[in-house]
């Protein structure tokens, strides 16, 4: 993922609501989302080249979603691990969240650089191996995208706002109204870009919610609205301005 936006025990219905757009390079062979025949517990797109994924809940409830570190001197790592792994290694598994983010501070440097969340159901924590603290998420609204959580660029700016407004707005459809704020492809102002080693011409590419260039953008939004006896996950994956939609909705016990 490239962009998640999140409320955590906000709304009074779901415990969890997460709106997350997946970037990446359009030739990047990816299965939409659906029960893997290898691991029938996890629900989750999945990156075919690497064999994990960037989000997905599990049959008993967890949660697990990831975004990249941009840092230019990575992006071409060689001997690095999978990062997808780190969801489907939680989702597939038992452990706490704060436990399985306790193991993962000495293997750090195994991974190009990460933003990671889960979810056991008990408690939702973070880790990026950039900072090398793992720290639980406290109630409220919180974003991240390309650096660590909650660092203000624009579309976490954007997406936390556009989240809190449509929670207080109490939408009648939810799910659309997220699936609507995702999105936003208008770039920041200038003024406003974050300076990634990029250049100036790839920060306003990559500023808005929604991206679109020439071989890269958001391949896929994903909505997922997590309340204590049930769960919904709605993907919608895009080719152009047309989408192909899949939903599912798990009973939780």
């Amino acid at each position: 993922m490239c962009l998640i936006v999140f409320a955590y025990k906000v709304h009074p219905r779901y415990r969890l609501v997460v709106a997350a757009n997946r970037d990446e390079s359009y030739k990047r062979p990816t299965a939409a989302a659906d029960f893997w025949e290898d691991e029938p517990r996890i629900l989750a797109g999945r990156d075919l080249e690497k064999m994990g994924t960037w989000m997905g809940v599990s049959k008993d409830g967890r949660f697990a979603a990831l975004t990249n570190y941009r840092d230019p001197k990575q992006m071409n790592a060689v001997g690095k691990l999978s990062r997808g792994e780190l969801v489907a290694g939680f989702l597939r598994g038992g452990m706490a969240s704060a436990d399985y983010m306790a193991g993962l501070v000495s293997t750090g440097k195994l991974y190009p650089g990460y933003n990671l969340l889960v979810d056991d159901g008990k408690s939702l924590y973070y880790f990026s191996n950039m900072e090398g603290v793992a720290r639980e998420v406290k109630p409220g609204i919180h974003g991240v995208s390309n650096h660590l959580l909650n660092t203000p660029w624009p579309k976490v700016v954007r997406g936390k706002k556009g989240l809190g407004e449509l929670l207080k707005q109490d939408a009648a459809d939810l799910e659309q109204a997220l699936f609507d704020l995702l999105r936003h492809a208008e770039p920041a102002p200038d003024l406003e870009l974050p300076d990634t080693g990029i250049g100036l011409e790839w920060e306003r590419v990559l500023s808005p919610l929604f991206i679109k260039s020439e071989g890269y953008g958001t391949r896929c939004s994903t909505v997922l609205l997590m309340g204590d006896e049930e769960l919904s996950y709605t993907e919608r994956v895009y080719d152009g301005e047309e989408f192909a939609e899949k939903r599912f909705k798990l009973p939780l016990s």
